[in-house]
């Protein structure tokens, strides 16, 4: 059993796993983020349960996927009414505080916490509504995404960089004022928007980043990138240009970097704090994010798809009982998560719990680490049919209702280059990992699920007409600022 203790648990937007220094990206500076993994643990192959905010964030609290909560998109979203672990350890008496980015419905929502500081949720209660429209086969496209992750890259500022920093004031209040005096294990959840972009970034991250140091990535280029049905769709719904600018593309991977050592800086503010008070003998650290970023490889930006870029995320702990410096490879997810942080502040699970689909990770941080497989499943914007990712050892199969399967051997081609369907080298492996895929969920019906659901949002918001002359919402924009909403096309 873990011995109870506090928990401060990081979570940001959109950070590529790859993209730390303790991953072994050769550029980007992450100090705070190595010395978690240097003083504990680092999950080398953990996933989020479906690349977009809202979806992943529904099944981080529920500890549940996308296809058993029906959170399928940026609109239709976590309410409170499912249970969480906020709820699950608030309940047994333990403070559980957020402070920032929590994307979830609404502060009116019981969403499981003692206390909701500078609260983040989608837009006026109703969130990207035009993602629904892929329920009717006739989702515009994303307007503005091409700006927003590649010509707005360079020099200058954003809103979430703001942001970021009053969420770190707000953590660093608490934990003086609170923290440091409460008796019980408490949770403070820190949750920044970036590195979401744009990836405008201050002049002094900038110069971190000579843009002709960056590394490219992996088929960026229209004769190397991928021509699967599914992946052109996307494409053509987020708006991506053919990419042949390699200087664009050293330019997007410069900010991002220097997005992302922004929030490793916001952390460490956090974390020093945490020292000068005394509470790191006492407290757990834990970081993560709810998705990956592609920044250009396989010819894509964002997220929205299960190649690893998109789906695998950070995931950091470090503690006074942790191991120190080491590195962990069971597949792990963001659905493991509910019943670690339950037992973390000695809580405990309830009958309510007993068909959750993860389980405590404390034991693999310890070395007891056990095969399992890995499962994710994406069904909103640019997706023109469901697609569900199934990992075993070290294959990886994404199953695309109505196209055709990908199949990826993780250890001979980490990057996802060599699709072995396309090839005719994987069928029989695929078979194999589609039928235990099937043991999860039945892919065709989680599709007409998740279309139906979206039809019947879509209609409760006004329809299709109204939906379409609304616009599309670029990105959720924080407290007090005015929504970015382009007209559809």
């Amino acid at each position: 059993m873990t011995r109870p203790s506090n928990v401060i648990f990081f979570f940001s937007d959109n950070h590529n796993a790859a993209v730390m220094g303790c991953a072994g990206h050769p550029c980007v500076q992450t100090p705070t983020m190595d010395r978690i993994a240097r003083d504990g643990v680092r999950f080398t192959n953990a996933y989020c349960a479906g690349p977009l905010c809202c979806p992943s964030r529904a099944a981080l609290a529920t500890g549940r996927y996308t296809h058993q909560t029906g959170t399928w998109d940026n609109a239709i979203v976590y309410d409170g009414t499912a249970p969480s672990w906020m709820r699950r350890i608030r309940d047994q008496g333990h403070e559980v505080v957020s402070v920032g980015k929590l994307h979830f419905r609404a502060t009116e929502d019981d969403n499981g916490f003692s206390e909701e500081r500078l609260p983040m949720h989608i837009l006026n209660g109703r969130g990207g509504v035009h993602m629904l429209l892929r329920g009717f086969d006739r989702e515009p496209k994303a307007t503005g995404q091409w700006e927003l992750y590649v010509e707005d890259s360079g020099i200058g500022t954003a809103h979430y960089q703001d942001f970021d920093e009053n969420i770190t004031k707000s953590a660093i209040s608490w934990l003086r004022e609170e923290g440091a005096t409460r008796d019980q294990p408490w949770v403070l959840f820190v949750s920044y928007p970036s590195p979401h972009p744009s990836f405008r970034i201050p002049k002094r991250l900038w110069d971190l980043y000579p843009v002709e140091d960056m590394p490219l990535p992996p088929q960026f280029s229209p004769g190397e990138r991928p021509m699967h049905p599914a992946i052109e769709h996307l494409r053509g719904i987020m708006d991506t240009q053919e990419m042949t600018d390699e200087d664009a593309l050293r330019r997007v991977a410069a900010g991002y970097c220097g997005l992302i050592t922004h929030v490793d800086e916001q952390m460490g503010a956090v974390m020093d704090v945490a020292e000068e008070l005394g509470l790191l003998d006492t407290t757990r650290i834990m970081y993560s994010s709810d998705h990956g970023d592609l920044h250009g490889a396989h010819g894509l930006f964002g997220k929205s798809c299960l190649y690893d870029g998109s789906v695998d995320v950070p995931l950091l702990m470090s503690g006074p009982d942790i191991p120190k410096g080491r590195t962990v490879e069971q597949v792990v997810s963001h659905v493991d998560l509910f019943p670690t942080l339950v037992e973390a502040v000695g809580a405990k699970l309830t009958d309510e719990d007993a068909d959750l689909p993860g389980i405590s990770l404390w034991p693999a941080t310890g070395g007891d680490e056990r095969s399992r497989i890995g499962f994710a499943e994406y069904h909103a914007a640019g997706s023109k049919a469901g697609s569900f990712m199934l990992r075993d050892g070290n294959m990886k199969l994404i199953y695309h209702v109505g196209m055709p399967s990908q199949l990826f051997d993780l250890d001979k081609d980490p990057n996802e280059l060599r699709d072995l369907i396309a090839d005719g080298s994987g069928v029989e492996t695929a078979k194999r990992l589609e039928a235990i895929l099937r043991t999860i969920c039945d892919p065709e019906d989680v599709d007409a699920r998740a279309k139906a659901a979206q039809r019947a949002k879509a209609d409760h918001w006004g329809g299709l007409d109204s939906i379409l002359k609304e616009g599309t919402l670029v990105i959720t924009p924080p407290p007090g600022i005015e929504p970015d909403l382009r007209p559809t096309e």
